[in-house]
């Protein structure tokens, strides 16, 4: 830069004396629209803001690490293109195979690569020396030494670490943070060997600032480990304090705070200029595996240390400093971008010419300077973003482009902020000026401002009842369906806007607002090319002095969402009324049904030699009638029928069918079917009903005065409850099915002799189900309450139900209280 440096300068003052003018106009520019004082009940939820803040800092987070990932694989792709003379490809299938036969993770094996290749400045394939020789084979003939198997994954998280590590300071945290755990280490120590052949100390961790202030300078004196360690390019392993402390300098205050140290050289080809230190507070040897991995860790080390001293690629003429002097002044980040093109001519990356301190943050790379180096080698992930191509575009058309607004995160006072920036591309001659501006208060407010009438979908509007003048927000025109270069309405012809149904409403309250100063509120509709519209407009008017109304201003509301919501739940009400009735009709059809087929006696029956006392108690929830019924009645042979049975479902289809088992269960005992072969023809009946899917279930006795013989069979019901000299238990249950479950049921009769004094309950599940409580627990209770001593006489059953049943009943609860005599009645 000749000739050409003094154009450029002069081009870059012109340019920079624009960016300061739109600053200013920027910071002094007023929105036009108003503000509404929000509300303190209309406060925004902190911890859902909180929660999104925190969901967006790590989103961020996570693609820096990405972002830095992928510029350290790049970095390692460049140095084995540099020395193999490869493509971009072939480089990173090199890298790939390499790490899979070491068994190490991408990201390491690039870090190992970046510290130990020396890649070179003069182009792909050119050798060190300028001799144009490609070298293809020197990086490829290297060993890929593994580290051991259980050392291997702590160096992969290791190498992840790394890439959010940006100073020799980081380097030391991280390294403990990692060493601490494995290796039991308290400190760290990071040396760099300076001209005169002592060290600096450019990193620590673990060790206060005094003792690292005392040792952060050491001359090249004997002695010192650490420096007899970069001489000899071999760990130095202090195991043994006594015999360490004779033959070294130790570093600690005192030092036998730590017993056991490590000197470890970090090797770049054959020579070392750093050194790292773990300190460790046990005495103990460093076993193989420890020395393993330390050696891992410094092969991982040397890529970042490179990282942090690699020189920057720019030109040291005077003119190339000047203007990175200038762009350091400005107060805004801003950077010098030159194309660098392919030998097709297309743009395949740009060279950062100059930028400011601020760039790095907004790229990502916070600590790094940019200047002087690749931009995508700076930022990779640059090439899939909007900046990239607006970049692209500028050179193509010579236009300035304007990015979309994005929030960055900044620590401000100790306290991160979320501020919001726009990036600016400007071509410069050949060259590009990318510039990111920070937005005021100001600005944010309006954007906000912008959002709520977006995300309200409404907006302002004004009237100037003197000039006729009006404005509307952006917005309103959206709602209306209006283009905006027609401009807004007139106050006064608002109304006709509306349909012809809510025009006179809406004249009123435009004629009062104006001639009286009325304030009004009144919803309206409008026909759009969308279909119509439900809006609302709320407006009120500045008065002058004398109480003239001069000015309108007001909002338009978009309420069709709303409204169809509205409409919507209104049909919901009316359909649930609906079912609710016809519900209600059935349930009251079905309980005329239930009592007219299921009579219920008012005091005990006595049927062969029995005293029969019968409940039925309907659920108290719900709108449907359950299906459990009862039948007790004298067989012509003088015995006795006693049946329990539950139909599944409720409702007029569950009466029904426990109307047909009833009497068809008569029926068949009455023509002498056994209890067994009752149930058999009525699992038949059912599976061949009208509704082939209902099922039931059923408990069928027979008893015989004469033998006091009990027979009984049942259908996948409860068992019996038997009462005997003060013990209650449950009869155990003979085989059965479901009634409607299968075509081949089985059924087996049980048999029981009934004594003087015994009592037998039949009963239905809702006598003892009651959730959550098991049914178990609730045929415990309905033993333990029977068992019980009487305190009523022999009318015990209205007591034992209010005992046992909750107040709320779910289901139906239908109970035969059998008991025999003490005495036969003559």
């Amino acid at each position: 830069m000749t000739g050409g440096a003094t154009v450029m300068r002069g081009e870059i003052r012109a340019h920079m004396a624009l960016f300061e003018s739109a600053r200013v106009c920027n910071a002094r520019r007023v929105t036009s629209e108003r503000v509404t004082p929000v509300e303190p009940r209309a406060a925004p939820d902190l911890v859902e803001l909180a929660k999104i803040v925190a969901r967006q800092r790590a989103e961020m987070d996570r693609l820096r690490d990405q972002a830095a990932t992928s510029a350290v694989v790049e970095r390692a792709k460049g140095a084995v293109m540099a020395l193999t003379g490869c493509p971009a490809d072939a480089a990173g299938e090199r890298l790939r195979r390499r790490a899979k036969a070491a068994r190490r993770t991408l990201l390491e094996e690039c870090w190992i690569t970046l510290g130990t290749l020396a890649p070179t400045a003069h182009g792909p394939g050119k050798a060190a020396d300028g001799a144009g020789t490609a070298t293809p084979d020197f990086w490829s003939d290297w060993p890929a030494q593994a580290a051991p198997d259980d050392v291997a994954p702590a160096l992969a998280r290791l190498g992840q670490a790394l890439v959010r590590v940006m100073t020799p300071q980081d380097l030391a945290r991280c390294l403990l943070e990692h060493l601490a755990a494995d290796l039991a280490a308290d400190a760290v120590m990071i040396y760099a060997r300076r001209p005169d052949g002592g060290l600096e100390l450019t990193g620590h961790a673990g060790i206060d600032d005094k003792l690292a202030a005392q040792w952060s300078q050491v001359p090249p004196l004997s002695g010192i480990a650490a420096l007899d360690a970069l001489r000899s390019g071999e760990p130095r392993w202090l195991e043994d304090f006594a015999a360490d402390a004779e033959r070294y300098l130790l570093i600690g205050d005192p030092p036998e705070r730590w017993r056991s140290r490590a000197w470890l050289p970090v090797l770049v080809g054959d020579s070392a200029e750093v050194c790292i230190g773990v300190l460790r507070g046990r005495a103990e040897p460093f076993t193989p595996r420890d020395r393993a991995h330390l050696r891992g860790v410094t092969g991982l080390c040397a890529g970042r240390l490179r990282a942090f001293d690699a020189p920057a690629e720019r030109s040291a003429d005077a003119a190339t400093d000047a203007v990175q002097a200038l762009f350091e002044a400005l107060p805004v980040a801003a950077m010098l971008l030159t194309p660098l093109r392919a030998a097709s001519g297309a743009v395949e990356d740009f060279r950062v010419e100059a930028a400011t301190d601020q760039v790095g943050e907004l790229l990502g790379r916070a600590g790094e300077a940019p200047a002087g180096r690749r931009l995508l080698e700076f930022r990779p992930a640059l090439v899939a973003e909007p900046l990239w191509r607006g970049c692209l575009q500028v050179l193509a058309t010579g236009q300035p482009y304007e990015g979309e607004r994005f929030a960055h995160e900044e620590v401000v006072a100790g306290v991160a902020e979320l501020f919001t920036y726009t990036a600016r591309v400007a071509p410069l001659g050949d060259a590009l000026v990318v510039s990111w501006i920070r937005h005021g208060s100001s600005d944010r407010q309006e954007h906000r401002l912008a959002d709520i009438q977006r995300l309200g979908n409404l907006g302002w509007a004004n009237w100037n009842l003197a000039t006729r003048e009006a404005s509307w927000s952006t917005q309103v025109f959206t709602i209306v369906g209006r283009d905006s270069a027609r401009g807004p309405v007139p106050l006064d012809e608002l109304p006709e806007l509306a349909l012809p149904e809510d025009t006179p409403a809406l004249t009123r309250a435009v004629n009062e607002l104006g001639q009286e100063g009325r304030p009004f509120d009144i919803p309206f509709r409008i026909r759009t090319s969308g279909g119509i519209r439900h809006l609302r407009l709320v407006a009120e008017a500045v008065s002058d002095r004398h109480g003239t109304p001069v000015e309108v201003h007001g909002f338009v509301q978009d309420m069709t969402a709303r409204r169809r919501a509205e409409l919507a739940l209104v049909e919901s009400e009316r359909a649930i009324l609906t079912q609710h009735d016809v519900l209600q009709a059935e349930r009251t059809l079905a309980s005329l049904l239930q009592h007219a087929l299921l009579p219920l006696a008012n005091r005990p029956v006595h049927l062969a030699g029995l005293r029969v006392e019968v409940a039925y108690l309907p659920a108290q929830s719900g709108v449907h009638v359950g299906g459990d019924w009862f039948s007790t009645i004298e067989l012509p042979d003088g015995d006795a029928l006693l049946v329990v049975g539950d139909v599944a479902g409720h409702g007029v289809d569950a009466v029904a069918t426990m109307a047909q088992l009833r009497f068809t269960a008569k029926g068949m005992v009455i023509t002498g079917s056994s209890p067994t072969g009752a149930l058999a023809r009525l699992n038949t009946l059912l599976l061949h009903s009208r509704d082939s899917h209902t099922t039931a279930t059923m408990v069928l006795a027979r008893y015989s005065p004469r033998q006091r013989r009990l027979v009984w069979a049942q259908a996948g019901h409860l068992p019996l409850l038997l009462l005997r000299d003060g013990e209650a238990r449950y009869l155990r249950r003979p085989r059965g099915m479901l009634l409607g479950a299968t075509t081949t049921p089985v059924y087996e009769e049980a048999e029981c002799r009934l004594e003087p004094g015994d009592r037998l309950i039949l009963f239905t599940d809702g006598l003892v189900e009651h959730p959550p409580e098991s049914i178990d627990r609730g045929l415990e209770r309905l033993a333990e309450a029977v068992a019980a001593p009487p305190h009523d006489g022999p009318r015990s059953l209205g007591p034992l139900l209010t005992q046992l049943l909750p107040e709320v009943r779910r289901d139906d609860v239908c109970v035969v209280d059998v008991r025999v005599p003490e005495v036969r009645e003559q």
